[in-house]
């Protein structure tokens, strides 16, 4: 039996309901003001100066967003609420019949899964694509270079006064920068350049500031406003080694940070360098990947499954052939998450965690970590292992910068 509703006597049209506004973005208010003002999508979307699909996106976002909720005007003439799909449903009956009826309905993962779908292809649709560029006049196809990103914790706040150190997001803009042109500046023409992101790229995976685990994270500014800072330092290092290498691969690793966010990251890059055939993304979203190169092979993943101890046998069991295409080379694994260096020799296979350059927040420093902070870059030959190994460190960047 459909619910009844009884619009409210001072709301006119449903997005004309001011308690909308504690479920919508800044973003989507804009969308009902301009509803409210002419009355129809094509109207409001003449206004504003874009397509009415995009008003209408907005206005399902509102509805849908605050019917979990529990606030839905105008929306519950059917029976079931935006969003949500229709599940057990009590009748109540007496002598003159149907009394009362409960019904019981949930989120509806289909659709979710749909709506998520769209906001991918449209985020996908918008950006803008590099063009192919010229290679360098030079560089030696017996090497490549390897440019591990230690966790980059964008969006991390930390004060000076509690850490000792200062960091937000406009330091960790300004640093990632300068490492970059500091390492690219002293490595050897490679060929290949291997660029890996270890994960823990974002501090956070979203506005509220917690771990998947519910840990309260210190963060400075709004989570668009990281991924932007992240994509547009991304963007620099692969042009400025574009400049110096033939080919650039990139690889991002999902962290326990920013899990979703990693993924997001990866299909975006993708859509970035699709036409530049000099640039492949490892879009994969296994935790654990490959990378051969002559006799060499190459592993990486975040580091918070399996221990290091237990990678040089994953890496045998996940990779076979390039396992044994490596028998007389190196093998090497390239780890983060505990943001200290460690190198040790397993049985064949080479295990190092990588330092980043991000500050503690005041729960690491508490903690008593005291990790140096640093960005390294090693070289391969393909037949020889490794032959040169680059470092920059914080300070080295601070005297270059005085």
């Amino acid at each position: 039996m459909p619910l009844s509703f009884t619009p409210d006597p001072h709301v006119g049209a449903w997005w004309e309901d001011p308690n909308l506004r504690d479920h919508a973005t800044p973003s989507d208010i804009k969308y009902l003001d301009a509803m409210a003002a002419h009355g129809t999508q094509y109207a409001a979307a003449a206004a504003l100066g874009c397509t009415q699909s995009s008003v209408s996106e907005a206005l399902t976002r509102v509805r849908k967003r605050a019917a979990r909720l529990g606030h839905a005007p105008g929306h519950w003439n059917d029976g079931v609420a935006p969003g949500y799909r229709m599940g057990k449903v009590t009748v109540q009956r007496g002598p003159a019949g149907v009394e009362r009826v409960w019904e019981r309905q949930s989120p509806d993962a289909e659709a979710d899964a749909e709506r998520l779908a769209a906001m991918r292809e449209v985020m996908l649709a918008d950006l803008p694509r590099v063009l192919p560029s010229p290679p360098p006049i030079y560089s030696d196809d017996d090497m490549l270079t390897v440019y591990p990103e230690g966790d980059g914790h964008a969006g991390l706040y930390s004060w000076v006064a509690e850490t000792g150190q200062a960091f937000d997001l406009v330091e960790y803009e300004r640093i990632h920068k300068a490492a970059t042109d500091r390492l690219i500046s002293s490595t050897p023409p490679s060929a290949y350049a291997l660029y890996i992101d270890l994960g823990d790229s974002l501090h956070a995976d979203n506005n509220a500031s917690r771990t998947k685990s519910g840990h309260h994270l210190d963060t400075h500014g709004r989570h668009g406003e990281v991924v932007r800072v992240v994509v547009r330092c991304k963007r620099y290092r692969i042009a400025r080694l574009l400049e110096k290498h033939s080919h650039v691969t990139y690889r991002e690793n999902p962290g326990n940070h920013n899990s979703i966010t990693a993924m997001m990251l990866s299909e975006m890059m993708a859509a970035i360098y699709e036409n530049e055939p000099r640039v492949k993304i490892a879009a994969s979203t296994n935790p654990y990947w490959f990378h051969g190169f002559g006799s060499n092979l190459i592993g990486t993943t975040h580091g918070d499954g399996a221990k290091g101890a237990n990678l040089p046998l994953l890496m045998a069991v996940d990779a076979p052939a390039l396992w044994l295409a490596s028998e007389h080379g190196s093998r090497v694994w390239f780890v983060g998450h505990v943001h200290h260096k460690d190198i040790k020799d397993h049985a064949g296979v080479t295990v190092e965690y990588c330092r980043t350059l991000a500050a503690p927040d005041i729960w690491s420093h508490g903690a008593g970590y005291r990790s140096k902070r640093s960005m390294e870059a090693i070289t391969f030959h393909r037949i020889d292992g490794e032959v040169e190994r680059h470092t920059c460190s914080l300070g080295r960047l601070d005297r270059l910068a005085a």
